[in-house]
């Protein structure tokens, strides 16, 4: 599913041509198994959701450090 992407200034930039929402969860269900239920979509249409969410909070610069998340994980 075009996820592929890099890190440039801190940003998330896909080196993939956008695509639509439409397109990118017709996509998703297309990539679910012949016997995926009305509940396995639902879950992977939440989890992009949440990655999306999350590349948002990282072009809006709210990440967390690597080290940070280390120390308060006490790794």
């Amino acid at each position: 599913m075009g996820m592929g992407g890099l890190m440039q200034g801190g940003c998330y930039r896909s080196s993939m041509p956008a695509q639509s929402s439409r397109d990118r969860i017709f996509e998703a269900l297309r990539d679910l198994p012949p016997d995926a239920t009305v509940d396995d979509a639902i879950e992977r249409l939440v989890f992009l959701a949440k990655i999306d969410a999350g590349l948002k909070e990282l072009d809006a610069g709210k990440g967390i450090p690597h080290d940070e998340v280390k120390r308060r994980f006490r790794l």
